[in-house]
């Protein structure tokens, strides 16, 4: 078995955080050989860990639109490495969401996993776990500044708010974000998809 196979398994079983989670661990995330494209979020939702499939959710239609994608193109792992900052739901905070991802992912996962995946050329960065991993000291004060300077992360990354319908009064108040952010993203999606 290879690299990636083989930690692959041992994320899928993986309980390290078992007593934590309210609906036990199932960890979920796709990645395969190949791919050039990451997508950096946070954790999965609890739609998400009942289904087992990534972005498996309102919140997962309107990143598609904005990645301008299929849902066959963004499920295929030969594409596209989804790879949450936690792998598991982590549960909710009464009227305010769900709670940050487990740490313990970040701690255990992530570097080995990312260092296998010497294709990836674009890594969306999703919120602010994904961004506090992805661009270490390079964030501005606030996403919405990050998110409003795209420019200077890319070729490598792009920084975007979390696609969720919490999020449509943060996309009210900045229309720029559909403006420019989106179609630049699709354009560089769409150019490393068919290279």
């Amino acid at each position: 078995m290879d690299e990636l196979n083989e930690l692959l398994s041992e994320i899928r079983a993986c309980t390290l955080c078992a007593d934590a989670l309210p609906l036990g661990p199932r960890p979920v995330l796709n990645v395969g050989r190949g791919a050039r494209i990451a997508i950096a979020g946070q954790a999965p939702g609890i739609r998400v860990h009942q289904t087992g499939i990534p972005w498996n959710d309102p919140s997962g239609d309107r990143l598609r639109t904005w990645l301008g994608v299929d849902r066959a193109t963004f499920y295929d792992p030969s594409c596209f490495a989804i790879i949450p900052m936690g792998f598991c739901y982590p549960g909710t905070v009464k009227g305010k969401g769900d709670l940050p991802p487990r740490p313990e992912c970040r701690a255990t996962w992530h570097d080995r996993l990312f260092r296998t995946l010497d294709g990836i050329e674009l890594t969306v960065c999703i919120g602010q776990y994904a961004l506090d991993y992805h661009l270490p000291g390079q964030r501005r004060p606030t996403l919405t500044e990050t998110v409003r300077d795209w420019r200077a992360f890319l070729p490598s990354h792009l920084p975007t708010p979390h696609p969720s319908g919490r999020n449509n009064l943060w996309l009210n108040r900045n229309p720029w974000f559909q403006a420019e952010v989106v179609p630049a993203l699709q354009e560089r999606v769409a150019r490393l998809l068919a290279s």
